[in-house]
C-alpha cells in the first residue's frame, strides 16, 4: 500500500503536474506532507509505549518533524517565489536532522536488544557508533577509489557546497550501515527484526536520492521519480514505528546462532577496513599516489581502530576480572557452607589431611575438637526452620569468636560443627570450654529468647598414631562427643580409648559391627510400652522399641544409637531387628493379655520410599505366623521424606497387605498436615507438645480438639503420647480422644515383665479404636 501510495504521488507529479515551478511545488508540498503524517505516526506509537520502545519512536518522530518543516518552507517559498533559482540554503541544515535523530533512535533501542558482550550499556553505544563511522568511512574510501573520476568533477568545483551536499548520502549510508550491524550482531526475534529491516530500506530510499541530488548538484533540479525517495523513506520510517513488538521489545523466541553473532559483533568492522587497505595497496604500488582525502580518511581509520582495539583491551580486561571473580566464588561456594559461611566438610577434610601430614612428617601438633547441639530438633519444632538457620548462623559466630581466628571452625552438617587446632593442642581442651560457655549465654533472635548446649567430643592423635587418616580421626571425636551425650549432654568429654574397647569406644563402630552380626548377640532388645483405651485403662495395642546394651560401652541412649543408626546408614537394620522380633513374641503378647494385641513397630520416614521395606515386613508376618491387621507400621520422620509420592505408594501397597499405618510424633519434626494430606494413614499419634493439655488448656485444648476433629473426618484413629498424669489422661478424655500412652500406663520393658506393669482387663471390645 505504501508503494502505491508513492507511485501515485509519483505519477501525478511526472505527468500530470507540468514541469517547472507547479512541478517543484508539488514535489515539495507531497514531501512536506509525507514528513507530517510520519511524525505524527511516530509520536502516537511512542506514546503507547515505554522505556526504550517510547524513545526512539520519539526521537524518530523529532527527525522527521524537522524535515517535514524545513520542506514546508520550501513549500512556502515555491508558493512566494514560484521563479526562485535552485540553490542550497541555510535552512537545508534542517534536513540533518533526521539523520541525526535516526542515529540518536538506533541507539535508543538499541538498549534492549540482545548484547554480544555483557558489557555496560553506554560502552555498547559508543562501539556501535565507532564500529559503523569505522565501516562507513572505509566503504566511502572504497568508492573514492573505484569510481571513476569525472563523475566528482561534474558535482561542481565548490568544495564547501559539495560537501554540505555530500553530507546527506554520508548520513544515510551511516545509518544503513548502523542498522546492518544491529541486524548482523544483536540475536534478537524475526518480530524485533521488523522495524530495524524498514527503517534499512528507508535509508536506502532517502540515499539514492540524495545520491541523485549530490549527482545533480549542478542543476539543483530532481525529476519526481528521483525524488521518491524523499517520500517512500519516511513513509517506511512510519512503518517501522508502528510495527509490533518493535525494536527494543522481545517479540517472541530469540533466534538461534549466538555463536555466529558473536563472531559476527568481532570481525565485521574490520572487513571493509582490509578491504580498503587491499585496495589502496594496489593502486599505490602501481604506481598511482594517495590523494589528500585518501590520506584523511586513512588516518580516520587508523585512529578509529585504535579506538575500537581499546575498547576490545577494556572488554577482554572486564572478562577475565569477571572469570577470575566467577572462579573464586565457585571455589567459595564449593568449600563453605552456604548458610553459616563457614567452611564445609570437604574443605575442613582437607584442612584435616594436611594438618595429619604435617603431623606425621613433621610432629607438628593438632587436635580436632566435634560439637553436636544437644535436641536442636527441639528448637526447629517449636519455631521454626527459618529461625533454626538464624540460630545456627549465630552459633557459628560465637563459635569463631570462642576459638579465634587461627582455628578453623566448619559446620560438617545439620547441627554438627568441628574445630581444627594447629600447633595450639594446648588450647584444645580451654577452648572447648569457652565453646561450651560461650553457647550457654542465651540467643535473642526474633524476639525469641533461645537457649542452646552442645555435646562436644575431643581427641588428639596419639605418639604412636603415624597412621592415622583423616576419617578416624573424625570417628574418634564423635565416639568422644557421644560419650558427652551419654554423660549428660552439654559437656566436653575426651577421647580416650579404641574402637574395640574403653568407654570412650568408636560408637559408629561398634553399631556397625553389633548389626553386621546377630544383633540380640551385641546387647539389641525389644521393650514394649502399653497403648491403653482411656475409659477404661484397657491395653488394646504396644509399641515396640528398640533397645542396646553394648558390651564395651554400655547402656546406649535410644536417640544416640538411632542418631548414629541414621547418619551411617544403619538404621534399616534395626527396623528389620524390631520388626522380626515384634513379629516373632506376638504370641507371647497374646499369652500375657490373654488375647491377640496390635503391635507397632517403628520404621524410618526416609526407608518408607526405598526398597526392602515392603519384603521384610511379609517376611516378618510369614516367618511368624503373625496376621497383618495386627501390626501397625509407625513412620518417625525425624528426617523429611525424600520422595513423598513413592512413599505413599509402598504405604498404600502395605495397607492393602492389612497392615495399617500411622503417624508418629504427629506435631513434631516434619510429620504435619502435609504428610497426613498425602499419605495413607490409618492412625495419628500424637506428639507430647500437644497433648499437655492439663497445663495449657486453652491453647493446648484447641490444638489438640482440632486434630481430632480432622482425623475424626478422615476416620483415622487418635493415639495420645506422653501421658504421664491421671489429670492429663481425663482432660485428653473429656477432649474426645480415646486411646493414650505413656509412663502412667507403663514403662517400656521386655515381654516377660508386662504382665507385672499392666494387670490385663477383660473388654467386650478390646481393640475396637485400632482394629481395621
Amino acid at each position: 500500500m505504501t508503494l502505491a501510495l508513492v507511485a501515485a504521488v509519483t505519477a501525478i507529479g511526472t505527468y500530470a503536474v507540468p514541469a517547472g515551478a507547479g512541478q517543484r511545488l508539488f514535489i515539495d508540498a507531497a514531501q512536506a506532507a509525507a514528513g507530517v503524517l510520519a511524525a505524527v505516526v511516530c509520536f502516537a506509537a511512542g506514546r503507547d509505549r515505554s522505556g526504550p520502545r517510547r524513545r526512539w519512536r520519539v526521537l524518530l518522530g523529532t527527525g522527521l518533524a524537522g524535515f517535514a518543516a524545513v520542506r514546508l518552507w520550501w513549500t512556502i517559498s515555491d508558493v512566494i517565489e514560484p521563479t526562485r533559482p535552485v540553490a542550497a540554503r541555510v535552512i537545508d541544515v534542517g534536513f540533518l536532522g533526521l539523520p541525526l535523530f535516526a542515529v540518536l533512535a538506533l541507539i535508543a533501542g538499541s538498549m534492549a536488544l540482545p548484547r554480544p558482550v555483557q558489557a555496560s550499556v553506554r560502552r555498547d553505544q559508543v562501539v556501535l557508533f565507532i564500529d559503523s563511522v569505522l565501516i562507513t568511512g572505509s566503504l566511502l574510501a572504497l568508492a573514492w577509489s573505484a569510481l571513476p573520476r569525472r563523475i566528482f568533477d561534474e558535482m561542481g568545483d565548490n568544495p564547501r557546497v559539495v560537501g554540505f551536499a555530500a553530507a546527506y548520502p554520508i548520513a544515510d549510508l551511516l545509518i544503513a550501515v548502523m542498522i546492518m550491524l544491529l541486524l548482523a550482531t544483536r540475536p534478537a526475534s524475526r518480530a524485533a527484526r521488523v522495524p530495524l529491516r524498514l527503517s534499512a530500506l528507508a535509508m536506502l530510499a532517502l540515499g539514492v536520492s540524495d545520491a541523485l541530488r549530490l549527482l545533480h548538484l549542478s542543476s539543483g533540479v530532481l525529476s519526481p521519480v528521483e525524488s521518491a525517495g524523499y517520500l517512500l523513506g519516511p513513509m517506511l520510517l512510519a512503518l517501522a514505528a508502528v510495527s509490533n513488538p518493535g525494536l527494543g521489545g522481545p517479540g517472541g523466541p530469540r533466534l538461534e546462532g549466538r555463536a555466529e553473532a558473536d563472531w559476527l559483533h568481532l570481525l565485521l568492522p574490520y572487513v571493509p577496513v582490509v578491504a580498503t587497505g587491499v585496495v589502496i595497496a594496489v593502486r599505490t604500488g602501481a604506481g598511482g599516489q594517495l590523494t589528500s582525502y585518501e590520506a584523511y580518511l586513512g588516518w580516520l581509520g587508523l585512529g578509529l581502530v585504535v579506538a575500537r582495539q581499546m575498547f576490545t583491551i577494556v572488554d577482554n580486561t572486564v572478562l577475565l576480572a569477571r572469570v577470575s571473580e566467577g572462579q573464586q566464588r565457585l571455589h567459595h561456594q564449593a568449600y563453605h557452607d552456604p548458610l553459616t559461611g563457614l567452611a564445609n566438610r570437604a574443605l575442613f577434610r582437607e584442612r584435616l589431611v594436611l594438618a595429619l601430614d604435617a603431623h606425621r612428617y613433621r610432629a607438628a601438633p593438632v587436635a580436632l575438637l566435634f560439637a553436636d547441639l544437644d535436641d536442636f530438633k527441639l528448637i526447629n519444632d517449636s519455631f521454626g526452620h527459618a529461625m533454626g538457620d538464624r540460630l545456627l548462623r549465630a552459633i557459628g559466630e560465637r563459635l569463631v569468636a570462642a576459638v579465634g581466628p587461627e582455628a578453623l571452625v566448619a559446620r560438617l552438617g545439620g547441627d554438627e560443627f568441628a574445630v581444627l587446632l594447629e600447633h595450639r593442642t594446648a588450647d584444645a581442651e580451654p577452648a572447648g570450654h569457652r565453646i561450651l560457655g560461650a553457647l550457654r549465654e542465651p540467643f535473642s533472635i526474633d524476639g525469641h529468647t533461645v537457649g542452646v548446649s552442645a555435646s562436644l567430643g575431643l581427641v588428639l592423635p596419639e605418639p604412636g598414631d603415624v597412621e592415622l587418616s583423616a576419617d578416624t580421626l573424625l570417628r574418634r571425636a564423635d565416639a568422644a562427643m557421644y560419650v558427652s551425650k551419654r554423660r549428660g549432654k552439654n559437656a566436653l568429654a575426651r577421647y580416650a580409648g579404641s574402637a574395640d574397647g574403653g568407654p570412650n569406644a568408636d560408637l559408629p563402630h561398634l553399631l556397625a559391627r553389633a548389626l553386621s552380626g546377630a544383633p540380640a548377640a551385641a546387647g539389641f532388645e525389644v521393650y514394649y510400652q502399653p497403648i491403653v483405651r482411656l475409659s477404661d485403662g484397657v491395653v488394646v495395642a504396644v509399641e515396640a522399641l528398640a533397645r542396646w546394651t553394648d558390651p564395651v560401652a554400655g547402656p546406649v541412649d535410644p536417640d544416640v544409637f538411632v542418631t548414629v543408626a541414621e547418619r551411617t546408614g544403619l538404621v534399616a537394620a534395626i527396623d528389620d531387628f524390631v520388626l522380626d522380633r515384634a513379629c516373632a513374641d506376638a504370641a507371647g503378647l497374646a499369652s500375657t493379655y490373654g488375647r491377640p494385641i496390635d503391635v507397632h513397630v517403628n520404621v524410618s520416614a526416609a526407608r518408607l520410599g526405598q526398597h526392602g521395606l515392603e519384603e521384610a515386613v511379609a517376611q516378618a508376618l510369614e516367618r511368624h505366623n503373625v496376621r497383618p491387621s495386627r501390626l501397625v507400621v509407625e513412620i518417625t520422620e525425624t528426617r523429611r521424606i525424600p520422595d513423598l509420592p513413592r512413599a505413599a505408594e509402598v504405604a498404600d501397597r502395605l495397607r492393602r497387605r492389612g497392615v495399617r499405618i500411622a503417624l508418629d510424633d504427629f506435631g513434631s519434626g516434619y510429620n504435619a498436615l502435609a504428610q497426613l494430606h498425602s499419605l495413607p494413614v490409618d492412625i495419628v499419634k500424637l506428639d507430647s507438645t500437644l497433648t499437655d493439655v492439663d497445663v495449657s488448656p486453652e491453647r493446648a485444648g484447641a490444638l489438640c480438639r482440632s486434630v481430632l476433629a480432622i482425623c475424626a473426618e478422615l476416620g483415622i484413629a487418635v493415639v495420645a503420647e506422653g501421658i504421664e498424669t491421671p489429670a492429663r489422661a481425663r482432660a485428653l478424655a473429656a477432649l474426645g480422644c480415646h486411646l493414650g500412652q505413656g509412663y502412667l500406663f507403663g514403662q517400656p520393658g521386655p515381654v516377660h515383665r508386662l504382665a507385672a506393669t499392666i494387670p490385663a482387663q477383660p473388654s467386650p471390645h478390646p481393640t475396637s479404636h485400632l482394629a481395621s
